[in-house]
């Protein structure tokens, strides 16, 4: 007998956020289903794999896949951080940004494309790849007596197919395998507040703008509040791109300078600028978005990705976000 994976508490925050159709899911198998969902993620185990509690496994998968397609974990996430607000235990004072790299098993490549996209995608690179200006001759450019190996040209076909693949799928390529990149943003009690999933070997400083536009925390009256009063950062992050956004959105920046940016600075003098400070006090607080990192792995299914496609494994971060959030609010008195 597989033990329940939800308490009463926590199906009541649930429940209202689940779409009953006008064919089905009978109410009475809704909460089965979600928890088979849950189950899989937490388990890292194969859909084949789910016990019989959760009902016939094609069964929770479809639900699952509808689920994800019409964005309800998306919508859980966003209303249970809705009802935080209500109840006024939300904190933007301090939001943590940061990133993690998640291995992808070998499971998780091959994802499925349509012919016709593929094959868009294809002639998009490849007509690239000729306006790309080349050195040398024509001899060095397509060998020395100057004509074209097919064999030559169906290797770079193929090679541009996988990387159009792993590059729809999210997964760059590094010494380790297949890798995703989470970044995400937490405030002051390791709580998630928006999730940007992207390429292993994508840089950190590029999504910063990306992970900040997402946060939004409705509010019972008015506009969502979308402006913390600060954000602490590595010095992944330290750019002057990044400093002028938080500048223009009179938001505090907590981000230490890179010592070849403040040498670089230094050598300019006068014409380099102010010197960069950061709060060394809110900098220690930074520690929330490792914790969160952390609490986020601790399913299995979340620390690798077994999801061959980005849509999947990210309904899944937002999952497991949902629950860090129900689980808080549940211990908060009142």
């Amino acid at each position: 007998m597989t033990r329940r994976q939800l308490t009463d508490e926590q199906w009541n925050f649930i429940e209202p956020f689940l779409p009953i159709g006008e064919y089905g899911p009978y109410p009475g198998r809704l909460r089965e289903q979600f928890e088979g969902v849950i189950w899989r993620f937490r388990s890292a185990a194969q859909w084949r794999e789910m016990p019989c509690e959760f009902g016939p496994w094609p069964t929770v998968y479809g639900r699952f896949r509808t689920w994800r397609d019409a964005g309800v974990f998306t919508a859980l996430l966003e209303g249970v951080i809705a009802g935080a607000a209500h109840q006024r235990n939300t904190d933007l004072s301090l939001v943590s940004v940061g990133s993690t790299t998640v291995r992808a098993h070998h499971d998780a490549a091959g994802m499925c494309m349509d012919k016709e996209v593929l094959e868009a995608l294809e002639e998009a690179a490849a007509e690239q790849e000729k306006a790309r200006p080349k050195r040398g001759g024509p001899q060095e450019q397509n060998g020395q007596d100057g004509g074209i190996d097919t064999g030559q040209e169906e290797r770079r076909r193929i090679r541009r197919r996988r990387r159009l693949r792993l590059k729809e799928a999210l997964l760059g390529r590094s010494r380790g395998g297949l890798t995703s990149k989470v970044h995400l943003a937490a405030d002051c009690r390791c709580r998630p507040l928006s999730l940007v999933l992207t390429a292993g070997q994508a840089a950190d400083s590029p999504q910063f703008v990306p992970v900040l536009e997402k946060v939004r925390v409705r509010l019972p009256v008015g506009r969502p509040r979308t402006r913390p009063g600060a954000v602490a950062a590595d010095k992944a992050y330290s750019s002057r791109a990044n400093r002028s956004y938080l500048r223009k959105r009179n938001i505090k920046a907590v981000i230490p300078e890179k010592k070849d940016q403040a040498a670089n600075r230094k050598k300019k003098s006068s014409r380099g600028g102010r010197p960069v400070s950061h709060d060394a006090g809110l900098y220690k607080e930074r520690n929330t978005v490792e914790r969160l990192i952390n609490k986020l792995k601790a399913w299995r299914g979340i620390a690798t990705r077994y999801d061959k496609t980005p849509e999947s494994y990210l309904a899944g971060l937002h999952l497991r976000a949902s629950m860090i959030w129900i689980n808080d609010l549940l211990q908060t008195p009142g």
